[in-house]
C-alpha cells in the first residue's frame, strides 16, 4: 500500500509540475503578446507623430512660398523693406533658428512670421498700391486657404 501512496504521490506531483509548466508557458505567451502590443502602439504612434511633423513642415514651406512668391508687393521688417524672395530666405533661416519651439504652421506663424524679436515691430507686406497687412495677418488667411480641400 505505502509503494501504491508514493507512486500515487509521485504522479500527482508530476502532474502538478505539468500544470505549473503550462501555466507558466501561457503566462510568458500573454506576456510576449502584450510586448508586442505595446511595441506596436508605440510604432504606429511614432508614424502618426512623424506625418505630423511632416505635414506641419509641408504647410510651413507652403507658407514661405506664399511670401516668396508674391506680385507687386515686399517684405517690410523694421521698417526696411525686402524683396520677395530675400523675405522668404529670412523667414526660413528665421524658422529654422526656432525649430525645437516651432511644431505647427500656427507656430510658425506666431514665433517666427509675426513680429521682430528685436524690436518688438510687426512684419508687414506692403502692396504697390499702398495698402500694407501684417505679416502674421496674410499668413493665417493663406493657411486658412491651404487648409480648404
Amino acid at each position: 500500500m505505502l509503494g501504491a501512496d508514493v507512486r500515487n504521490a509521485t504522479c500527482a506531483i508530476s502532474e502538478t509540475r505539468v500544470g505549473l509548466e503550462n501555466t507558466r508557458i501561457q503566462s510568458m505567451k500573454h506576456f510576449a503578446l502584450i510586448i508586442a502590443f505595446v511595441i506596436a502602439q508605440n510604432l504606429f504612434i511614432q508614424g502618426v507623430a512623424a506625418d505630423g511633423a511632416t505635414s506641419s513642415a509641408a504647410q510651413i514651406e507652403a507658407l514661405i512660398h506664399e511670401i516668396q512668391t508674391l506680385k507687386d508687393a515686399s517684405f517690410v521688417r523694421n521698417g526696411s523693406t525686402y524683396d520677395a524672395k530675400t523675405a522668404a530666405k529670412f523667414l526660413r533661416r528665421k524658422w529654422d533658428s526656432h525649430k525645437s519651439v516651432i511644431t505647427t504652421a500656427a507656430d510658425f506663424i506666431e514665433k517666427a512670421a509675426s513680429v521682430s524679436s528685436t524690436t518688438g515691430k510687426p512684419y508687414l507686406i506692403r502692396f504697390n498700391d499702398g495698402r500694407e497687412i501684417k505679416c502674421a495677418d496674410y499668413l493665417k488667411t493663406k493657411m486658412a486657404a491651404l487648409r480648404q480641400p
